[in-house]
């Protein structure tokens, strides 16, 4: 087959374009010192980033949650710590009541006025806030989710729940979500209470209102309530320490599967800059070869025939 000029020249130019081509990818990926510029260099893998950076905006996302939500119960046991201490100062008020015999109506206010402070403690500890949110109210985490009750006096005779009864999730992976302990309902109500914590608030602020030494006195059963409810408040207290394990566990894998995203990303997204660089001084060497070669073929004339 008799090959012209013309299809010599066009070979050429059509290896001069291919070879520049190279060579132009090759200083866009070092300037840019990405792989991948738009879709179009290279669609799987640009497909595969993309992939890869939803990943990690939804890792981030779920960090932040994971992050509130052990926030959230740290804050929870600062309280229930709080409230723990003033049922240990309330057994308190109810063994030295006891152990005093006869008291004087200045003695019995004095107790009632203690006994009422711990109770206002309870309800101010118990609307503790994360946040702007109060963290035991169930799903109600606008308003306040404990009161005090008064009676006709305006004396402090109790408290009682305003929220519901849910316990708020919170989603740390894909698929996989955790309750966070918001329904204060549980802490009022004790199992084989037969009252909530209200109920036995009021009793006992009536008894020392009434000066019924009779009834403070039966010291198993006063001691027998303070100590159910304090236990209640114990374990529910001990199962936020629980989720707030699982949380940090989240946060473990959470900040690995983090580090494992963004390697995998950079393997895929970033430029070997050593490596690239010995290619581009390649197909630098090629792109002058083919000009030195289209030198030659362009400078050949009917002379060279003859």
């Amino acid at each position: 087959m008799r090959i012209s000029t013309n299809m010599v020249n066009a070979d050429f130019l059509n290896n001069l374009a291919t070879t520049t081509n190279k060579v132009q990818s090759t200083m866009n990926q070092l300037s840019s010192l990405k792989e991948v510029n738009k879709a179009s260099d290279n669609p799987l893998l640009v497909s595969k980033i993309l992939d890869l950076n939803v990943s990690i905006s939804q890792n981030s996302s779920y960090a932040t949650t994971i992050s509130d939500a052990k926030d959230w119960t740290a804050t929870q046991d600062g309280a229930l710590q709080l409230v723990e201490k003033s049922m240990n100062n309330i057994r308190n008020i109810v063994v030295d009541v006891n152990n005093s015999g006869t008291l004087t109506d200045s003695e019995f206010k004095a107790y009632r006025s203690e006994l009422q402070q711990e109770i206002g403690t309870v309800v101010d500890a118990m609307n503790t806030n994360y946040d702007g949110r109060y963290i035991f109210g169930g799903s109600k985490t606008t308003e306040p989710p404990f009161e005090v009750t008064k009676d006709a006096n305006g004396e402090v005779n109790g408290l009682k729940y305003n929220g519901d009864e849910t316990n708020l999730a919170r989603e740390i992976s894909n698929g996989v979500s955790i309750n966070l302990l918001t329904n204060g309902n549980s802490v009022m109500n004790a199992q084989g209470s037969g009252k909530d914590l209200g109920t036995f608030f009021n009793e006992l602020v009536a008894d020392l209102d009434k000066h019924d030494e009779a009834s403070i006195s039966d010291l198993s059963k006063k001691l027998g309530e303070v100590d159910v409810f304090k236990n209640n408040i114990v374990n529910y207290n001990t199962r936020i320490g629980a989720i707030e394990n699982r949380i940090d566990a989240a946060k473990d894998r959470n900040d690995s599967e983090k580090i494992t995203l963004k390697n995998t990303l950079s393997t895929r997204q970033d430029v070997d800059i050593a490596q690239k660089y010995m290619e581009y001084q390649n197909q630098m060497l090629a792109y002058k070869s083919t000009l030195a070669m289209g030198t030659k073929i362009m400078q050949t004339t009917v002379l060279d025939y003859m």
